[in-house]
């Protein structure tokens, strides 16, 4: 594991954990990435340089790593509209699957990844990588929420406004995840799906890899067929009344943001 990079600070604890458990109890995790890109890639040896943070993390792109430990990326975005959160605005989101949390460990030990970190480290102003479980849920399973195929939503995608994925990452007050929260979503999910709403992934947070020393506790990937049938869903005076009494009881930080997907490819990541 990199030690002390400039864009976060590392959970020692949680990066333990990733390394050493016993291959009986290993298996899949998938790495939730927020990404926040400097205005102008810096790096560590002072080359002199223009191109931009994010033309830094294109160079950086490890995938011949990812694939070398059995990884894939399920999930690549650009952030639309960041709608909450503090003053961190972030720019891209991507979701890595791993077959085992010791091959995450892996493949920060390949010196193809070593050699391309260099260009993380010079454009990633600040991220957050979180280690995720999806949530075993029979209602988030295939079928449960039944709503209408996105080419007869009331919005249906568009090419001006094609669909979009909102991303919830969230950190629970003590105990309202399965109290108020709950009550909010019985009182919202009917709504969405009117609207076309599918759960790409919900998934629980098993620990931070690297952050600002915030806990979560959840990540929620939910499609929508347009960003208008999202935004439908945001007004509804019935939904707007169960956030109002049950959700802003139940959380108490959150990043809520509108993403753009150039892949959504969780759903069969999470289900083959």
């Amino acid at each position: 594991m990199v030690e002390n990079p400039s864009y976060g600070q590392v959970d020692s604890n949680y990066t333990r954990r990733l390394a050493t458990t016993p291959s009986p109890e290993d298996g899949p995790v998938w790495m939730l990435n927020l990404m926040k890109y400097r205005p102008v890639a810096e790096y560590a040896d002072g080359r002199q340089t223009e191109i931009s943070g994010e033309k830094a993390d294109n160079l950086y792109s490890p995938f011949e790593a990812l694939a070398g430990v059995g990884a894939e990326v399920v999930f690549f975005a650009d952030v639309e509209t960041q709608l909450l959160g503090d003053e961190t605005t972030w720019d891209r989101v991507g979701l890595v699957r791993y077959p085992t949390r010791r091959a995450f460990i892996d493949m920060q030990d390949r010196p193809d990844f070593k050699e391309k970190h260099v260009h993380k480290e010079a454009g990633m102003e600040k991220t957050i990588v979180l280690g995720l479980q999806p949530i075993d849920d029979p209602t988030l399973r295939q079928g449960s929420i039944v709503a209408p195929n996105w080419s007869d939503a009331p919005n249906p995608p568009t090419e001006e406004d094609p669909s979009v994925v909102v991303l919830h990452v969230i950190r629970f007050h003590d105990g309202q995840a399965d109290d108020e929260m709950v009550k909010y979503q019985n009182g919202a999910t009917s709504v969405a799906t009117e609207q076309g709403f599918h759960i790409s992934g919900w998934f629980g947070v098993e620990g931070t890899v690297v952050g600002d020393g915030r806990p979560w506790h959840q990540a929620r990937f939910n499609a929508f067929p347009s960003k208008k049938a999202f935004m439908e869903v945001v007004f509804d005076p019935d939904r707007l009344a169960a956030q109002k009494e049950h959700r802003e009881t139940a959380i108490a930080d959150t990043y809520t943001m509108i993403l753009r997907p150039r892949f959504d490819h969780i759903f069969a990541s999470v289900h083959d």
